[in-house]
């Protein structure tokens, strides 16, 4: 065999090493891309953060890698957490089950005793005079209907008694029963009326006398004070029934209603216990701390029950059937959503976002999202309010394995930078973790700094804190 045929040869031989499994591979890449071309994309996505999607293609805004296509048909990556049981121990996780209770409760609440506005009245002067006396009379005193409040001296009343009087002498009726109904129209006592009758002269002083029992709020009349038509002389707050005015939170407020009973109990009279009704529900409610007020009213005919008292309540609360409820403290408000972190029976976690009902005592109805017979997570520390913060639990849920040694991945790759915190590997893909060939950072995790910028390296690597760490690195071949 001459050399140049030789040489052929050896070419020959070369293409096909070489050239044969590249068209292989090739074609392989050829049928898969073929394959995947067929089935639509459902989503991108990016390996390091699969629970957010993209309707394109791209570069990920998380790591400097392009968005991997989510294909219809691929199973979703797990959205449980599994958690050791010895982990979930020493995490103080508690568990409640979904029950099915009764919508009916007891409601408790404190509110402060006030005058019943319906039964206040305001005493005025119907035409101009002066006040001749005022009985003694105060702010807070008690007073019974037909109590004197003041004397007034009013000339318009006493002329126009004077003009019924001569007019009841004369020889005309008619004009004497006009006269005695414009008495009325004046505001004339009719006391006073029918004691001139008697006497058959006209008073100079009138006697203004309380229209109902109850407590003295204002009393703007004076001795010597000078009094126009219609000014106040004074008001008077009715004692009973008084209202005991409560705030409900705003959860509990659908399970009341206008005459549900309530128990009060004062600590100014302990061990004695009162009764009243729910006399009506105020239409606002307070956004300071979103309750809404309700009024009870009580009887007090012994005037034992003052205006502001505090009380004790215990509301009857309307009882609607059975619901499905877990206890307030295993719902998670994220202010967007509510969320329960269910317990599955394989041991894992699963947030479901649910809808809720009304508040049952210390529970809350579920409407939709779980089942009965389901175990929730009703630790205090899942008690959340942000969507951030709840992610930050599950990062911390995830973090907690059942061994004390994490899972480890190997991959090779060329060192791109280097510096004090760790070093970039533009590393080949981990199928294991669904990741395609990209270029990301991963902490030195303890170990020696002796590897160079481009050196060709085999490593492994292992989940820890924020990010990855680096759990071993070998040099495979000299920097590039």
């Amino acid at each position: 065999m001459t050399r140049q045929q030789a040489f052929v040869g050896a070419g020959f031989l070369l293409t096909v090493v070489v050239v044969g499994p590249l068209g292989f591979w090739l074609g392989g890449q050829q049928f898969s891309a073929a394959s995947q071309s067929e089935r639509p994309v459902l989503y991108w996505y990016d390996p390091m953060v699969p629970e957010t999607h993209f309707d394109e293609p791209g570069k990920s805004p998380f790591m400097d890698m392009d968005l991997v296509p989510r294909y219809a048909g691929e199973p979703d990556a797990p959205s449980g957490v599994a958690i050791n049981p010895g982990v979930v121990q020493n995490l103080g996780i508690r568990f409640a089950l979904v029950e099915r209770t009764s919508t009916g409760a007891t409601i408790r609440a404190s509110g402060i005793l006030a005058f019943n506005d319906r039964t206040l009245a305001t005493v005025q002067a119907k035409q101009d005079g002066f006040v001749e006396r005022s009985h003694g009379r105060a702010v807070g005193d008690t007073v019974r209907a037909g109590d004197p409040l003041v004397d007034l001296r009013v000339p318009a009343w006493s002329g126009a008694v004077a003009e019924y009087l001569s007019l009841r002498d004369g020889s005309d009726p008619t004009l004497a029963e006009a006269a005695r109904r414009r008495l009325g129209a004046l505001g004339v006592p009719s006391e006073a009326v029918q004691a001139a009758e008697r006497e058959g002269a006209a008073p100079t002083v009138f006697t203004i006398r309380a229209p109902v029992s109850g407590a003295i709020g204002s009393l703007d009349a004076r001795p010597g004070a000078a009094l126009g038509a219609g000014a106040s002389i004074a008001t008077i707050n009715g004692l009973s029934p008084v209202w005991l005015v409560v705030s409900v939170p705003q959860g509990s407020l659908g399970a009341i209603k206008a005459g549900s009973a309530a128990d009060i109990r004062f600590p100014a009279f302990p061990g004695e216990d009162f009764s009243g009704r729910v006399d009506a529900i105020l239409p606002a409610a307070n956004i300071a701390n979103r309750t809404v007020e309700v009024r009870i009213a009580l009887e007090n005919r012994d005037g034992r029950l003052r205006p502001g008292l505090t009380g004790d309540v215990s509301l009857s609360a309307t009882s609607g059937g059975d619901a499905l409820s877990v206890p307030s403290e295993a719902v998670i408000r994220t202010g967007l959503r509510n969320l329960v972190i269910v317990a599955r029976p394989d041991g894992s976690f699963e947030p479901v976002e649910v809808m809720l009902g009304a508040a049952v005592g210390s529970r809350l109805e579920i409407k939709t999202g779980i089942s009965e017979g389901q175990q929730v997570v009703a630790s205090g520390q899942f008690l959340i309010d942000s969507e951030a913060n709840l992610t930050g639990v599950l990062e911390r849920l995830r973090d907690a394995k059942a061994d004390a040694t994490p899972a480890v991945y190997k991959s090779t790759g060329r060192v791109t930078a280097i510096d004090a915190n760790g070093v970039a590997i533009a590393h080949a893909p981990v199928a294991v973790l669904n990741w395609p060939e990209m270029t990301m950072s991963f902490g030195w995790g303890g170990l020696p700094h002796d590897i160079a910028v481009g050196d060709t390296v085999a490593f492994s690597f292992r989940k820890g804190g924020a990010g990855y760490v680096l759990s071993a690195i070998a040099r495979t071949g000299a920097p590039q």
